[in-house]
């Protein structure tokens, strides 16, 4: 129907928008940093942490809080199921190609984090866990790009909780997020892969 095409239309351009709010960017404002010239460069929660853990939180709250609020505000009751996901998808993708950065911007995964919270909640906080405790495990052990394989981690396990308890269906979607925030970690593993070599 025109009208449900037209809404779904404004809704993934409202989605893209919500997450194209720079968080990371704003959670610096005062300091004198520009996220996007120290560390990897990447306005994400992750690169925020390793210069102010109470900045980091700013960041981390902003970011999943837009996945959070996009699929909340605009998945309604009797919508089709594929509009959630789409809605999720369009949110991601603005926090990582935000037109506030030159279409530049985060890895998407405390904003993914935000959107599968509301879609899968009980399949997305074991992956949280894994996150959190792969961070703290990689920052005592000084394991090279232990943010990106914490991350990619708690990415993997959730694409194979969906792929086992949510059918076929559900789990393409997430094999192809979990594609996407694989690709857009492809600096940090080349990083880690000469790491490793020497």
């Amino acid at each position: 129907m025109p009208e449900l095409s037209f809404r779904l239309a404004w809704e993934l351009l409202a989605c893209f928008c919500i997450g194209s709010i720079p968080f990371a960017v704003i959670a610096m404002t005062g300091s004198g940093i520009d996220i996007r010239k120290v560390g990897s460069g990447n306005p994400g929660f992750n690169n925020v942490l390793r210069v102010s853990k109470r900045r980091a939180i700013i960041c981390l709250v902003g970011d999943v809080g837009k996945g959070i609020a996009a699929v909340s505000l605009f998945w309604q009751p009797g919508d089709p199921w594929q509009w959630a996901w789409w809605m999720g998808i369009a949110v991601v993708l603005g926090h990582c190609y935000s037109p506030f950065l030159k279409f530049r911007g985060g890895k998407g995964i405390a904003t993914s984090a935000g959107v599968m919270l509301v879609l899968y909640p009980k399949l997305a906080w074991p992956c949280i866990v894994t996150y959190v405790v792969g961070r703290i495990v990689g920052a005592k052990l000084k394991i090279p790009e232990a943010g990106a394989l914490s991350s990619l981690s708690s990415w993997a396990l959730f694409a194979i909780l969906v792929a086992s308890f949510e059918g076929s269906a559900s789990a393409a979607y997430a094999a192809a997020l979990f594609a996407f925030v694989t690709w857009r970690h492809r600096d940090n593993l080349a990083r880690l892969r000469m790491a490793l070599q020497h």
